[in-house]
This record gives C-alpha cells, sequence and structure tokens, in this order.
C-alpha cells in the first residue's frame, strides 16, 4: 500500500492523564497502516485465560475504557485496546478520505492476526460496534464472549436512527466541536481533567480528519461500504454465534435509545436481559467498573 500521508500527536499532549497508566505500545507492519503506527494497551499475562478486546467509536479512544480495564485485569485476564487510526495515540491521516469502513475493518481483523488474539472476549460501543461486531465471523474460533454497549449494525436495510442522524447533521455544522465539552454535557460525574483527555488527541484541527469523517461513513443503504458485511454479520450472530454475551445499554443515550438496543440483543443468540445503566448516556464506558465486574462474572 502506498504511504499515507499523516500527523503524530506529540507526547507531551498525553502528560499525566488521570486514570490512564498503562505502557504505550505500537506496531506500524500491519499491510494497511501505509508507514503509519497504530497504538494499543496489551495489559495482563499473556497466557491469560480469557482476553478483553476493547474496541472505542468515534470521537474517543482507549482512555474510554480506563474504568474497565482494571477489573479485567484483576480477574488474571488479558486486555487489548486499540487506538483507531486518526485517534488516541495512534497517527492521524492528514484526509479524511483514508477513512473508510472496510479500511479501518481490515486494520482491526490485521491487528487480532498480528496478536494471535484468542479466547477473545470482544467488547464494543458506538464505531467499535458498527465495524468490531464484524470481526468474529472471519474467525470465530477466536472468540469466547461479547460485551455489547451502545452501538448499533448497520446493515443498510433500515433508516439510520434519528438520533445518530441528529448527531451526523451537528457533525457538519460544527466540525471542530469540543470534544471534552461533549463528555462533560453527557457525563456531569467526569472531572475537567478526565474531559480534557478525550481532546488530547487532537491539538489542532488538522488532527481531526477522523472525526470529520466518522459521521458520513455509517452505511445508510444498501450499497455502501460496510453494508454488506454488516448484514452477513447479522446474519452471523443470529445463527451461528455460540459463545456468551452481554449487553449494557447507557439509558440516556441521545443517539442509539433503549429500544433500539433492545431490538438489537435479539441479534445475538442467547444474550440475556441487558444491563440497564440508568444514569449513563452514549458513552456508557464512563460508568464501566460496575459493567466490568458483571462481565467477568458473566463470561467465566
Amino acid at each position: 500500500m502506498n504511504r499515507i500521508p499523516y500527523l503524530r500527536t506529540p507526547d507531551d499532549c498525553f502528560a499525566n492523564l488521570p486514570g490512564y497508566p498503562w505502557t504505550a505500545r505500537y506496531v506500524d507492519s500491519l499491510p494497511d497502516l501505509g508507514g503509519m503506527r497504530l497504538h494499543y494497551l496489551d495489559e495482563g499475562p499473556r497466557d491469560a485465560s480469557a482476553t478483553w478486546l476493547c474496541l472505542h467509536g468515534n470521537p474517543a479512544w482507549s482512555y474510554l475504557y480506563r474504568h474497565m480495564i482494571p477489573i479485567f485485569l484483576a480477574a488474571g485476564h488479558r486486555v487489548i485496546a486499540p487506538d483507531m487510526p486518526g485517534f488516541g495515540k495512534s497517527d492521524k491521516p492528514l484526509h479524511e478520505t483514508q477513512h473508510s469502513f472496510s479500511w479501518h475493518r481490515r486494520l482491526l481483523l490485521q491487528l487480532v492476526e498480528h496478536l494471535n488474539l484468542r479466547d477473545v472476549n470482544l467488547a464494543v460501543q458506538d464505531w467499535g460496534g458498527l465495524i468490531g461486531l464484524t470481526l468474529p465471523m472471519e474467525a470465530a474460533e477466536r472468540y469466547h464472549g461479547l460485551l455489547v454497549m451502545n452501538t448499533i449494525l448497520a446493515t443498510g436495510d433500515t433508516p439510520l436512527p434519528e438520533g445518530f442522524v441528529h448527531w451526523r447533521a451537528m457533525c457538519r455544522s460544527k466540525p471542530d466541536f469540543s470534544i471534552a465539552r461533549l463528555f462533560a454535557r453527557g457525563n456531569p460525574q467526569m472531572t475537567e481533567p478526565e474531559c480534557a483527555a478525550y481532546d488530547a488527541p487532537f491539538p489542532t484541527s488538522e488532527f481531526r480528519a477522523a472525526t470529520r469523517a466518522f459521521p458520513e461513513m455509517v452505511p445508510g443503504d444498501a450499497g455502501a461500504d460496510g453494508a454488506e458485511v454488516s448484514r452477513r454479520a447479522l446474519s452471523f450472530w443470529t445463527s451461528s454465534w455460540s459463545g456468551r454475551s452481554m449487553m449494557a445499554i447507557g439509558v440516556q443515550d441521545p443517539v442509539f435509545s433503549q429500544s433500539l438496543m433492545e431490538r438489537l440483543r435479539h441479534t445475538f443468540r442467547g444474550c440475556p436481559q441487558p444491563m440497564m445503566i440508568a444514569e449513563g448516556g452514549h458513552f456508557v464506558q464512563e460508568h464501566g467498573a460496575r459493567i466490568a465486574t458483571e462481565a467477568v462474572r458473566v463470561m467465566i
């Protein structure tokens, strides 16, 4: 693949992040990275009985899982939490056109292969679900469990949720919106430094091609990039999935409603009644300690 023009967020932007003490790890050898560097966390024993693959969405990064990672590690498990290109400590493509559903999906599949992950419990939310839910069908033997939080499968054959349409319109009108303020509005329990950590990857607007591109990438019709593979994933989860499943819903989410999540739950064979986080919003991982505690119990 040709080299991709990119920016790299200076390390000092990430200095003294509250609640995020883990060692940064990088890979630049994935076939589709085009010379860029992808950041990921890899904590816990390599021979653990379970590995949690924690996938974030837009405009978040692996910082979103900081309340859940300690719970998984205390259970003796391994945690892999990557930052998608354009987010977190990963390199940032300069051009919005670099971002596509298929490109990000290929990179996640390549990362799973590169790390040779086994006994995976997949933890997904937002774009982590839109893309992440299409991964296990490619190598079902690698996956043991599923923790699904506020997200959707965008198959292109039903209208996009009204809440998402409003979100996309806001992103179009205010492409450089404050991510810190977004988190503060939906999570009044968060401190100012915690909210600021979500702006840290983006010191200037040049770094924000991903946050501008991702709202436009959600498949809105049957021929859109990602729609066909999402339909195949829907069939996989409905008919072929045999692992354990758990759903946690942030009830206050204005983008993916409780009723939408309830419909999604029926996609996953054997998924029990959801865990409801009454005060949780879209980024429900901000209440993640109790979710992780329950997930460890369910997945063992």
